[in-house]
């Protein structure tokens, strides 16, 4: 098993303690910082999520798997020099105005940010202003997740994408929406680009948007 291998078979199966180690050592090797991001941490990632949608694991294996990543990309950081070759892009996301739950919200970010996104969490009870200012003060940001858990905010997503699809600047960004009570259809109703249904499915979306963006 190469060491790249190795830190893809950490990754999956959420080996906080070692990852940092393996990484290390793939550096002493003089492994290319980017290759061991992309291949031995967003492709283990993006099995995991394959896995989740399946239901072959569940959220606290995702998450182990995602902090796993975490400590792993920390390691990287220093020697990627600022580059953003490996970087699918920036998102933006939040839950809604009147919304306070963030459990799924969190879960997506982790997984966007595993995906090989730089994320910006704007947190919950988010209004659209928000999501606007956030936007406006980026131009690297090519997706927006907006995330409702209440039937009751379902309104306020419809008015936060349609705020967003009334920018100027709108064919920069795609607008992606999830959470309980949201379907395709619904998302089609109110003019988003695109819809989850759970973090490992938001994720692989978020990819396919920003490769259209």
């Amino acid at each position: 098993m190469s060491k790249i291998e190795e830190i893809a078979a950490a990754v999956e199966k959420g080996k906080s303690k070692i990852i940092a180690g393996l990484v290390e050592e793939a550096l002493a090797e003089g492994l290319d910082p980017v290759e061991i991001l992309n291949v031995g941490m967003i492709e283990a990632m993006n099995v995991i999520g394959a896995k989740f949608q399946k239901n072959e694991i569940f959220v606290p294996e995702m998450l182990i798997a995602a902090r796993a990543m975490k400590i792993g990309v920390e390691v990287l950081k220093p020697r990627l020099g600022g580059s953003d070759t490996s970087k699918m892009g920036k998102a933006v996301i939040g839950t809604v105005a009147g919304d306070l739950h963030d459990i799924g919200k969190n879960l997506v970010a982790m997984m966007i940010e595993s995906a090989g996104f730089e994320v910006m969490d704007l947190g919950v009870d988010v209004p659209l202003e928000k999501f606007v200012e956030a936007v406006k003060s980026d131009p690297k940001i090519n997706v927006v997740a907006v995330s409702a858990l209440l039937t009751t905010t379902m309104p306020a997503m419809k008015n936060t994408v349609a705020a967003l699809n009334a920018l100027g600047e709108r064919s920069r960004f795609k607008v992606m929406v999830g959470g309980a009570p949201i379907t395709q259809t619904f998302a089609d109703e109110i003019g988003a680009d695109g819809f989850a249904l759970d973090a490992g499915s938001a994720a692989q979306k978020a990819r396919t948007l920003s490769s259209a963006a």
